[in-house]
């Protein structure tokens, strides 16, 4: 997203120690709402769905182009009663340095189902996982096809994730 992007640049130009990388797509992405502000992004992950009246039920993790993929999640559970959460972690490990009262604030109750959408092989994601998970990552690379052929085939669409998380709440997967 744009704005993800505009917000990592100004974080890149900031260090001054160790090195950096920021990881692009060549996939045209939805443009996602206003960051919540760079004072959040800084952070290394933050809310990036409205607050919820009550507490969710499902926290939706993902970051880069992922993103744009859970908050089509968040808003299909929502229609199927479901009260969830999309979290932008741009930078995971920015995110475990801070403190454990931030951390736990974005990630909401103990006891939501924690889902990881990552086209990667998601190394590293566990740390912010708890007893209560659904992850989506990357099992396999180099087959060529255009992109939306290649998310069905991996099972990267809002539409496949969404029935499987609907299931999991329902208790009907095991």
């Amino acid at each position: 997203d744009e704005e993800e992007t505009k917000l990592a640049w100004k974080e890149v130009l900031k260090k001054t120690e160790g090195s950096t990388a920021l990881v692009l797509s060549r996939q045209n992405l939805p443009h996602l709402e206003k960051c919540r502000g760079t004072k959040e992004f800084s952070r290394g992950g933050y809310v990036i769905s409205h607050k919820e009246k009550e507490a969710p039920r499902v926290v939706l993790m993902a970051s880069g182009s992922e993103v744009s993929i859970a908050v089509k999640i968040n808003l299909t559970l929502k229609v199927s009663g479901i009260t969830s959460r999309v979290v932008s972690i741009p930078d995971r490990e920015e995110f475990l340095r801070q403190e454990k009262k931030y951390i736990e604030e974005v990630l909401g109750p103990k006891n939501a189902l924690r889902v990881v959408i990552e086209a990667n092989t998601g190394q590293g994601w566990y740390q912010l996982l708890n007893d209560s998970y659904y992850t989506v990552f990357m099992k396999s690379f180099g087959k060529s096809a255009l992109a939306q052929q290649l998310a069905e085939c991996f099972g990267f669409t809002p539409e496949k994730i969404a029935q499987k998380i609907i299931k999991l709440c329902q208790g009907t997967v095991l």
